[in-house]
C-alpha cells in the first residue's frame, strides 16, 4: 500500500510562504486573525496537522478567511473540498472521503459524501422536488417528536450533498437553498430539542456553507443568528454579540422584512437577558415592537415560522421576569398566551413555564404549580426540551415550599413514568 502523502497543496503553500514548520504556520495564523480583527480565534499546531492530513476537514469560516488572506490562495487551491464536493483536481480523491467538522469526529450521519461523477445533470425539477420535502419537514417540526424527525431531516440534507454536484444554474441554487434550510432545521432540533449545542453549532456551519452556495444572504443571516444562541445560552456575551453583528450585516444585504428584523432584536435580547443585561434587552424588545408596528414593504420568507408578535410578547415577559418586574411579566405572558395560534402550541410550554416562574417568585406556590402542570400537559402533546427546562427551573425555585401538597403533586407529575421517559429518551 502506498504511504499517504497528506494535503500536499497546503504543505507546499506553507513552505512557499516561509513557514517551515506546522507550529510556525499556526502561530502566524493566530496572529493574522488578530490583525484582521477576528477576536478569540486561536489556531494550534494540532489543527494545522489535521489540515495537512490525508483527509483534511473543511475549516470553519473564520479559519478560511485567515488561511486565504495569509497564504494568498483559494481554499480549493489549498487542498480543501467543501462538504458538497468540488470540480477541482482533487475531486475524484475527495469523493471517497468522509467530511468532518474538526478532523476528530466523522459526520457520517449527516454528511457522508460518497460522490460520483454524474453522467448527466439532474433534471430541472430536482430543485423543486427536493424543496418540497424540506417544506414538509418544516411543518412536521411543530408536531412530530424531535428524536423521530431528526434522522429524516439529516438524511434529507445528506441527499442534498449528493444532488448538489449534479445540478446546474437555477436548480443548483434551489437545492443549495433547501440544503441550507434543512441543515438549519437539524441544528434547531439539536439545540432546542435535543440539547446538543456543540453538535448544533457544527450543523449550523454546514447550513451557512450551503446558504453561501445559494448566495442567500437572508437565510445566512438567520443561520448566524441561530449560532448566536450557542454562546448566548452560556452567558458568553461577546461571542453572541459578534455573531449578531454578522447576522445583521448579512440582513442588510437582503430585502429583510420588518418581522425578520424584529426577530433579530429578539434573539439579541435573549442573549442579553442570559448575560444579565436586562435593561439592554428590554430596549431591544421595544425596538422590535416598533419595527412590527411600522412594518415595511418586504414580505417574510416562508421559513420564518418560529416567530410572531405573540412570541415577541413572550420574549418580553421572560426578560421582565428575569429583571424582577413581576407584575409586568405576568401581564406580558398572559397576553402572549392569549394571542398564540394552535400552530404555536409547542411554544406554550415555555410560556406556561415562565408564568409558573413568575408566580414562584411572587410567593404563590399553588399558582406556580398550576402553571407548571399546564406546561407538563403541553409537553405530553408536543415535546420541547426548552419547555421542560423551564419547568425544572420552577421546581428548583419552589424548594422552600417542597413540603406543601401542591409541590408534592407537581413532583408526582414531573417524575412519573411518562414524563421521565420523555425527558430521557427524546
Amino acid at each position: 500500500m502506498p504511504r499517504p502523502t497528506g494535503n500536499v497543496r497546503l504543505k507546499a503553500a506553507r513552505v512557499a510562504a516561509g513557514f517551515n514548520s506546522q507550529q510556525r504556520l499556526a502561530d502566524a495564523l493566530t496572529q493574522h486573525a488578530k490583525d484582521m480583527g477576528i477576536r478569540g480565534l486561536s489556531i494550534g499546531v494540532r489543527q494545522v496537522r489535521r489540515w495537512e492530513s490525508d483527509t483534511p476537514p473543511w475549516p470553519q469560516p473564520d479559519c478560511q478567511r485567515v488561511l486565504v488572506q495569509l497564504l494568498g490562495q483559494s481554499m480549493e487551491a489549498l487542498g480543501f473540498t467543501p462538504p458538497w464536493g468540488s470540480d477541482g483536481p482533487q475531486r475524484a480523491q475527495q469523493a471517497r472521503r468522509t467530511a468532518t467538522t474538526d478532523g476528530s469526529a466523522p459526520l457520517g450521519r449527516r454528511t457522508t459524501l460518497h460522490r460520483k461523477v454524474a453522467a448527466a445533470p439532474q433534471p430541472s425539477t430536482a430543485g423543486a422536488d427536493f424543496m418540497a420535502v424540506t417544506r414538509s419537514h418544516r411543518r412536521l417540526y411543530w408536531s412530530v417528536a424531535p428524536a423521530e424527525l431528526h434522522p429524516a431531516v439529516v438524511a434529507h440534507a445528506t441527499l442534498g450533498c449528493a444532488l448538489l454536484p449534479e445540478t446546474r444554474d437555477l436548480t443548483r441554487r434551489e437545492v443549495a437553498t433547501a440544503m441550507a434550510e434543512t441543515y438549519l432545521l437539524a441544528g434547531r432540533i439539536e439545540f432546542f430539542d435535543l440539547r446538543e449545542p456543540t453538535t448544533a453549532n457544527d450543523t449550523f456551519l454546514l447550513a451557512l456553507q450551503a446558504a453561501g452556495e445559494a448566495d442567500d444572504a437572508l437565510l445566512g443571516s438567520a443561520i448566524i443568528a441561530h449560532m448566536a444562541f450557542v454562546p448566548g445560552w452560556v452567558a458568553d456575551r461577546d461571542g453572541a454579540l459578534e455573531r449578531m453583528t454578522a447576522a445583521r450585516t448579512y440582513a442588510r444585504r437582503a430585502p429583510a422584512s420588518a418581522e425578520f428584523l424584529a426577530w433579530l432584536d429578539a434573539v439579541e435580547a435573549e442573549c442579553e437577558t442570559r448575560s444579565g443585561s436586562s435593561r439592554t434587552a428590554l430596549h431591544l424588545l421595544g425596538h422590535a415592537e416598533d419595527l412590527l408596528a411600522a412594518g415595511n414593504e418586504h414580505p417574510s420568507p416562508e421559513w420564518l415560522d418560529w416567530f410572531s408578535p405573540a412570541r415577541l410578547t413572550a420574549f418580553r415577559g421572560n426578560t421582565q421576569m428575569t429583571a424582577g418586574h413581576l407584575p409586568q411579566a405576568r401581564e406580558s405572558l398572559l397576553r402572549a398566551l392569549a394571542a398564540m395560534t394552535p400552530a404555536e402550541d409547542k411554544q406554550r410550554s415555555v410560556v406556561y413555564g415562565d408564568l409558573a416562574a413568575v408566580e414562584a417568585a411572587s410567593g404563590n406556590p399553588e399558582q406556580a404549580c398550576e402553571y407548571a402542570g399546564k406546561a407538563l400537559d403541553q409537553l405530553a402533546v408536543t415535546w420541547y426540551a426548552t419547555g421542560m427546562d423551564r419547568v425544572r427551573e420552577v421546581r428548583r425555585a419552589l424548594a422552600p415550599h417542597q413540603t406543601e401538597r401542591c409541590v408534592r403533586d407537581l413532583d408526582d407529575r414531573l417524575y412519573d413514568w411518562s414524563t421521565t421517559l420523555s425527558a430521557l429518551g427524546r
